[in-house]
Parts: structure tokens; sequence; C-alpha cells
């Protein structure tokens, strides 16, 4: 299962009862390309749930997505992995709160400033990875040789917090699965 299909089938067990995700996308980060917006729709497809995708390039852009959502009455939305994104993290965080209107953010550390949940790679995980493979440059490995290594480690993280501000009762299933869950 690929992750975006992974993370809205994560929102769809926080609300069973939702019928429309919002997806909130950078359309200048070449990663969210069509096949990203496609396997969102066949996922959402596959569970009988509507996607609303919203694109945002600017901090103006954001306060506009989030109006849109709002207006097409998403019962929650996930954000795609953009730099943009985590650099707006208050932002973001704060609109959601806001609005009370559940987010799925792609890095633990949107969830620890006070974001609801999070499902992304380890980091630590991959700069470990990642020391690995310089070792193995600087002992004279050549990189062109040495096989891509892909994220193998993912975490969720869930803010109690956050979901008592907003009043969202988190099912016992989804925090039993949950690798951090911040009180």
């Amino acid at each position: 299962m690929e992750i975006g299909a992974k993370r809205l089938g994560l929102l769809q067990e926080l609300l069973p009862g939702a019928a429309r995700f919002g997806v909130l996308l950078n359309p200048d980060n070449p990663f969210n390309t069509e096949s990203f917006v496609t396997e969102l729709q066949t996922a959402a497809s596959s569970i009988s749930r509507e996607i609303e995708v919203v694109a945002a390039s600017t901090n103006g852009d954001i306060d506009t997505a989030f109006a849109t959502l709002i207006k097409k009455r998403a019962d929650a939305f996930l954000i795609s992995p953009d730099a943009l994104f985590v650099t707006r993290r208050v932002q973001l965080i704060t609109l959601a709160v806001r609005h009370a209107l559940p987010a799925l953010y792609h890095r633990r550390e949107l969830a620890e400033a006070g974001g609801l949940m999070s499902y992304g790679s380890d980091l630590s995980d991959q700069f470990r990875q990642t020391a690995v493979y310089v070792g193995r440059v600087l002992k004279g490995e050549k990189p062109a040789e040495m096989p891509v290594q892909l994220p193998t480690r993912f975490e969720l993280v869930i803010n109690m917090q956050t979901a008592k501000t907003i009043g969202l009762f988190i099912p016992p299933t989804l925090l039993a699965r949950a690798d951090e869950v911040i009180e």
C-alpha cells in the first residue's frame, strides 16, 4: 500500500462516518504529481469516500485552501509531504484547530507542535541509513552501484491534547497502534 493510501485509511479509521477528505498539496512540488492525486482518488474510491484536492504554494494560498475545505465541508484533511507545510506548521495547525478540522500530517514534528496526528517515515532511522551509506562511500563504494534505500520504519503519532481541544474521540484501536501518544 502506498503511503498516501495508508494515510487516507488512517483518517477513515479516525472518522468512520466521514464522507469527504481534503488533501492539501503544493503544486510547485514535483512529487505532488498526477500519480499522487490518482493514488489518493483510487484509495478514496475503494473506501467509498470523496477527496477534495486543494493547492497552496504560498502562505496566502494556505488560508484560501482552508476556506475551500470548510466551504466544501471536508470532514478531515491530510497534508502532502512538502517543506512549505513544515515551515508553515503554526499557520496550518492554528487553522485546523480554529475550524476543528482533524488533520493528518506527514511528519512527527507537526503532531508535536500541536497537530492532531502524523504518519510518516521515522527520520532518525533515515538519518542512520544515510550515515551507513556515507560510510560505505568513504570506504570506496561507488554510489551509482549502491541500491536505493526506501524508508522501512514509519511512525504514527497522536496528539491527545489537540483531540480534546477540538472535541474529537480517538478510537482505542487507533491509540493502540500509535507509536507515541502525546498527552
